[in-house]
């Protein structure tokens, strides 16, 4: 991993409506400390970029915000109250949604049939429902094409949008998206991107987990450097993209 980003991480924004605050967070499998003393906060809107290489520990800081892996210090609050221990589906239900790593689609089932799971947890709001996935639709036209078709048919990049749409059926406070570009050519990175971008805009707060460090940094308005699992540096995205050693062992040039 690159050592040449050094500076002491400050401290996450403040003010505004703080969705998601973590303090001191750290995880482990087995002996092994993935991340450690991970100090971040995202605040209701905003669209905060966590960068960094192969390792460093991205995956599983959103796998244990969102209750996959366990915390083995630190606390996770999210709108007030501590969901450290939370499991899963709690976690879910308060609003955190993530698409994962790898999409996981469900690939036996259509297109229509994996928005309907994605919704399971508002099926008595079917008015809700039917408008949300039309927006979906709207928002991904090509699903709405193939929304008959088995998801493992489609395509890495129609898999992305259907991972994400998914997760939209989970009404979010807070989406988590972990490396949604990831095997997908530069057309569908640049589309993928642009929804992000359209999600925030209105209204979605997202916590984005990303190898790309140029491209997400140029959507977040905040990002964080997080290097063998720890914070090494945060300030705002456009300061990150101009710091010559964040692009010397980032941004590659």
């Amino acid at each position: 991993m690159p050592s040449e980003i050094s500076s002491a991480p400050a401290p996450p924004a403040a003010g505004g409506d703080r969705l998601l605050e973590v303090i001191g967070l750290s995880s482990q499998y087995g002996p092994v400390r993935a991340i450690h003393q991970i100090d971040l906060g995202v605040s209701a809107g905003e669209l905060v970029a966590i960068v960094g290489g192969n390792g460093a520990g991205k995956t599983t800081l959103l796998h244990t915000l969102s209750g996959l892996q366990p915390a083995s210090a630190g606390r996770i609050s999210f709108d007030g109250q501590d969901i450290t221990r939370w499991p899963p589906h709690r976690i879910v239900a308060a609003g955190i949604c993530q698409v994962l790593e790898g999409r996981q689609v469900f690939a036996p089932l259509t297109v229509e049939d994996n928005l309907r799971l994605g919704g399971y947890r508002q099926r008595r709001d079917s008015a809700w429902l039917g408008q949300q996935q039309e927006r979906v639709y709207t928002l991904f036209p090509i699903l709405a094409e193939r929304r008959r078709q088995l998801a493992g048919t489609l395509s890495g990049g129609q898999q992305q949008m259907l991972a994400i749409g998914r997760a939209l059926l989970g009404r979010p406070r807070l989406l988590l998206l972990d490396e949604p570009s990831m095997g997908l050519a530069p057309l569908l990175v640049e589309e993928i991107f642009r929804v992000i971008v359209e999600l925030n805009g209105r209204g979605v707060t997202i916590l984005l987990v990303e190898q790309n460090a140029r491209a997400a940094l140029a959507i977040a308005g905040r990002g964080y450097i997080l290097e063998t699992g720890r914070i090494a540096k945060t300030a705002p995205a456009a300061e990150l993209l101009a710091d010559d050693d964040v692009r010397r062992a980032y941004l590659g040039y």
